[in-house]
């Protein structure tokens, strides 16, 4: 029986409760069997130097994941040339997991920009993606707007950022609500962001 896999990309720097309630949507109220949460060990569009350890970055999705039957972590990625790009990592899924049709989803930000991604024409012929709306300027190009590829999930937005949080804890900010417990836990044990 073919599974039907969301793909949510991050690099999880570090995962929080805005990312969960995405995935969990996703699981919950699309066709999707169940979303991996696709950690990516150097995003071409983010500086390095900002990232923890994937490792550190795996562990806390793992973390976050406990007790979500249909929200699995991956690491898929830490073994694919750097840096990643969606279209190398899908050919790669489909290659070892033939029986599965793998479904990136992406924020509504993203999509405005997907026309600039690596091959992009390919991984709309070949994968139905999963759009999550978003506060952002601009606009969807029409290419995208009523695409059969292109399915609109009507997700809560969720304005929470890693790059906010980091921030936050680095102020000193008590932010537990916006995270996992084991997630916060792990940033107060390890020390990271301050």
């Amino acid at each position: 029986m073919n599974r039907k896999v969301g793909l949510f990309f991050g690099t999880f720097n570090p995962i929080h409760v805005g990312h969960l309630i995405i995935a969990n949507h996703m699981a919950e109220f699309s066709d999707l069997d169940e979303v991996w949460l696709v950690v990516t060990p150097h995003n071409p569009h983010k500086k390095k130097n900002t990232l923890l350890e994937n490792h550190h970055r795996l562990d806390m999705v793992y973390k976050a994941c406990e007790g979500y039957e249909h929200i699995k972590p991956s690491n898929i990625e830490f073994g694919l040339p750097q840096p990643n790009y969606t279209c190398t990592t899908l050919a790669y899924l489909q290659e070892q997991f033939p029986t599965n049709e793998f479904c990136p989803i992406m924020g509504e930000d993203n999509l405005k920009t997907f026309h600039k991604w690596k091959n992009y024409e390919v991984i709309l012929e070949n994968h139905q993606i999963y759009v999550y709306p978003r506060i952002s300027g601009g606009n969807v190009i029409n290419e995208f707007r009523d695409h059969p590829k292109i399915s609109r999930i009507m997700a809560p937005v969720m304005e929470i950022s890693s790059t906010f949080i980091r921030k936050a804890v680095k102020e000193g900010k008590f932010i537990k609500p916006m995270l996992p417990d084991s997630v916060w836990d792990y940033i107060q044990l390890m020390n990271f962001f301050k």
